[in-house]
């Protein structure tokens, strides 16, 4: 799985690569087709308390799932959209699951 790091406003520091790369691990554990994981870490005003949003761009094998989130700082961001993309992994399983069995039972 491929990891790319990208930020606006903000610096790509080696704590910052470690919390990304040991959270976003997980996602390769969920979905083991996932081939690249693009993140993008936007800081806004920091002088207004900027808050954190990221954008993550996970692509697999046949599909490509997005999600935004955002906090006051990388870690509660970062967990927001694991979360967004974990239920995206889920639902689009459930949907494969459904066409390959006749679809949903009445």
């Amino acid at each position: 799985m491929d990891l790319v790091l990208k930020g606006r406003g903000v610096r790509i520091t080696d704590p910052i690569r470690k919390v990304a790369e040991h959270k976003l691990a997980k996602l390769g554990r969920v979905d083991p087709r996932v081939t690249r994981l693009e993140v993008e870490i936007i800081e806004q005003n920091p002088r207004l308390g900027g808050s954190h949003h990221i954008e993550v761009t996970c692509d697999t094998t046949r599909h490509v799932f997005r999600a935004k989130g955002s906090g006051h700082d990388v870690d509660s961001a970062l967990d927001q959209v694991i979360e967004r993309l974990e239920r995206q992994f889920a639902t689009y399983r459930g949907k494969l699951r459904n066409h390959r069995h006749g679809g949903a039972i009445a």
